[in-house]
C-alpha cells in the first residue's frame, strides 16, 4: 500500500501532543493528584494505542483515533488513557483493555514485546484494528489475535464495497448489527492460529480489485474474536476488526456500537458496559 506524506490539522496535532507529553493514569495515580473532572473512577481502563499517520485525507487516521475515541469512550464511563508508542509494562499495569489502531503495529521491540505478552498473561484484553495485525511474523501475531498479515505482501484490496455477513447474530457483540456493506479494504491471505481456533463472528466475500487479483470471490473472516492462554499466564480474550481504513467508518453507529461491546467483551466486563453507560447527574448549581 501506498504511503503518502500530509499535514496534520493542529487539533490533531495538539490533542496527540498533550496525551503523550500528559503524565499516564498510572503516573497520575502516584502522584495522588484530584481526579479528572467528568470522569468515571469506577470506569474500566483502556489504553488506545495509535501512531502517526500514515495515508491521504480520510485515510488510516490514527492520531484522529486517539482523539476522538479518548474522548468518546470517557463519554461511554471509561477511564483512558493512550499514546503514538508501544505502551510500557508500567503504563499496561492498571490496563483492563489495549486498542490497538496503528499501522504495521507487529513491528515491536523486545521490550514492547515483554510488555505485551505480560499484560496478556495477567489477562489483558486486546483489540486490533485494521493493519495492526500487520508486521514481519506473523505466526507471532496471530497466537495473541488470532490471525496475522505479512507486512509487504500484495494482500489488500484498496478502497472497495466490503458486503458482511454476519456468522454468529446471536452472539452478543453483534447484537443489532446486519449485513451491511461498507466502503473499506479487506485483507485475504492471513495467517491463522490452529489452537485454539477463532470465532468468526463476521466474513465477507473479496471484491475483484486489481491488487486483489485470484482471490477475488474468496470468503474471508473480518471481524472474529479469540480466547487464548498463553504458556503461564490467565485466559485472555482479543477482537479484530480487520477494516478501518477509511476513517469515517468509526462514525458507523452500527460498526462502533460493534467497538464498544467488543471493547467491553474483551475485558471481561458486562457487555453492555459502555454501551449502556449513564453518567452520574451533575449536582444543581447553588
Amino acid at each position: 500500500m501506498k504511503i503518502q506524506s500530509f499535514c496534520l490539522s493542529s487539533s490533531v496535532l495538539t490533542a496527540a501532543a498533550v496525551l503523550c507529553s500528559a503524565p499516564s493514569l498510572a503516573q497520575q495515580s502516584a502522584q495522588q493528584g484530584p481526579p479528572l473532572g467528568g470522569q468515571n473512577p469506577n470506569g474500566m481502563h483502556i489504553y488506545l494505542h495509535a501512531g502517526l499517520k500514515t495515508h491521504g485525507p480520510g485515510l488510516h487516521d490514527y492520531p484522529q483515533f486517539l482523539a476522538d475515541w479518548s474522548k468518546l469512550l470517557t463519554d461511554h464511563g471509561a477511564v483512558v488513557d493512550g499514546s503514538l508508542h508501544a505502551p510500557s509494562t508500567a503504563e499496561l499495569e492498571h490496563t483492563d483493555v489495549l486498542v490497538i489502531y496503528k499501522g504495521d503495529s507487529g513491528y515491536m521491540s523486545d521490550s514492547d514485546k515483554a510488555a505485551l505478552e505480560g499484560f496478556i498473561k495477567r489477562g489483558g484484553g486486546i483489540v486490533s484494528i485494521h493493519d495492526s495485525l500487520c508486521g514481519p511474523d506473523p505466526d507471532y501475531i496471530a497466537t495473541l489475535v488470532g490471525g496475522g498479515k505479512k507486512h509487504g505482501q500484495i494482500n489488500y484490496t484498496l478502497e472497495a464495497e466490503i458486503p458482511y455477513s454476519i456468522v454468529d447474530k446471536s452472539d452478543p457483540i453483534m447484537q443489532g448489527m446486519s449485513n451491511i456493506t461498507i466502503s473499506d479494504e479487506a485483507f485475504f491471505s492471513m495467517t491463522w492460529v490452529k489452537d485454539p481456533l477463532i470465532q468468526v463472528l463476521a466474513t465477507a466475500v473479496i471484491p475483484g480489485t486489481p491488487s486483489a487479483g485470484a482471490h477475488k470471490g474468496e470468503i474471508v473472516p473480518q471481524i472474529w474474536k479469540y480466547e487464548h492462554t498463553l504458556p503461564g499466564g490467565q485466559p485472555a480474550r482479543a477482537f479484530v476488526w480487520m477494516q478501518g481504513h477509511v476513517y469515517a467508518n468509526f462514525a458507523n453507529p452500527q460498526i462502533q456500537t460493534m467497538l464498544l461491546r467488543a471493547i467491553a467483551w474483551a475485558g471481561k466486563k458486562p457487555i453492555t458496559e459502555l454501551v449502556d453507560y449513564v453518567p452520574p447527574a451533575r449536582p444543581a448549581r447553588r
